[in-house]
């Protein structure tokens, strides 16, 4: 389940950041051959207006075919090679644009149709994640903690306590009190808690504060806005030296990671997809070749020296970018084998 629904989130990513691209070119001007989702072979096609849309083997990226992109294509005078540079920078740049824009309304939905999460500190069990002490036990979402090892339990805080200070391996009795029936129930702690802690792997209930819309939106923005300083400082400690690149997280770690997003609740899902939409929109901004801001960059040397670069050159840059990128996700997809056999 948590692999299909990363493959549908990045669907969507991807989905919204060529659409970005193929809407800025369409609207200047600038024939489209191919829409696609996903790389290699073709699933499905199908041409409207002239435009190939395609869905691929692969969904770990996509593109729009353009006219002006491709050998013997150079002469199109509507081609994106001999549009002006900042035609140029705008089509390369709706992708990651469109990115940020999906972030918002990933949050404005968030904010306003579900609410924003206020943890309880009742002593009653909002979640049970799967294949955890708890589960194996028996409890369920809605048990109320009446004692932990007849110790008596009023608070949440005081539930996550006495957990935290038992000994993983060794079996806790808890008493419950489920629809009005008293119930006692043996858990046996492991450490996989916070810092190598016990846990048993439940979440305490959690109550949602809908905002108004005009409420939703200024706080979308001031997230997004957040999310993005947050992130570009990230990269600006990796590229310094301050942080490491196993710190990065490939296919692997991200259908982890959602998997985690989604037992904790919808809207942690949600926001989780808003914060992958903003990271993927910074890293197309980047200047890598094969990547968005490769493009704005040689489209900017072109507005400097008022001529563009030879595509071959160009061509040849972005090829060696994409076979750099292959290589990162092998790399990022190893560190994310090795942590999950670390634990």
């Amino acid at each position: 389940m948590s692999i299909l629904i990363t493959i549908i989130i990045i669907a969507i990513l991807i989905l919204v950041h060529e659409l970005g691209h193929f809407l800025a070119a369409r609207r200047i001007g600038i024939p489209v051959y191919e829409f696609s989702l996903g790389f290699g072979t073709k699933l499905l096609s199908t041409t409207r207006d002239g435009v190939q849309y395609s869905l691929r083997l692969l969904p770990l990226g996509g593109f729009v075919r353009m006219a002006g992109e491709e050998p013997g294509d150079e002469d199109d005078p509507n081609g994106y090679n001999n549009r002006t540079p900042l035609e140029k920078i705008g089509v390369s740049f709706a992708g990651p644009f469109m990115n940020f824009v999906l972030a918002l309304l990933l949050f404005i939905y968030s904010f306003a149709f579900i609410g924003i999460p206020e943890s309880s500190d009742e002593p009653v069990i909002g979640k049970v994640l799967e294949s955890r002490p708890a589960a194996h036990a028996g409890l369920q979402p809605g048990d109320r903690i009446i004692s932990v090892d007849d110790q008596s339990v009023a608070t949440w805080s005081e539930f996550t306590t006495l957990i935290a200070s038992s000994v993983p391996g060794e079996p806790l009795e808890i008493k419950i009190n489920r629809d009005g029936q008293t119930l006692n129930l043996q858990v046996v702690p492991d450490d996989q808690g916070s810092g190598g802690k016990p846990a048993i792997g439940v979440l305490n209930q959690v109550n949602y504060n809908r905002l108004g819309i005009g409420e939703s939106i200024v706080l979308g923005l001031q997230q997004t806005y957040q999310l993005t300083v947050l992130l570009l400082s990230w990269f600006g400690t990796l590229f310094t030296g301050g942080a490491s690149a196993s710190d990065l997280a490939g296919p692997v770690g991200i259908v982890s990671l959602v998997g985690e997003a989604a037992q904790i609740g919808t809207v942690f899902l949600i926001n989780f997809a808003a914060y992958l939409s903003i990271n993927l929109g910074i890293i197309n901004l980047l200047p890598i070749p094969a990547l968005d801001g490769s493009r704005i960059v040689f489209a900017t040397v072109q507005a400097i020296r008022r001529k563009p670069i030879e595509p071959e050159k160009e061509g040849f840059i972005h090829w060696l970018g994409f076979l750099f990128l292959m290589l990162l996700i092998v790399i990022v997809t190893f560190n994310d084998i090795l942590r999950l056999i670390k634990g």
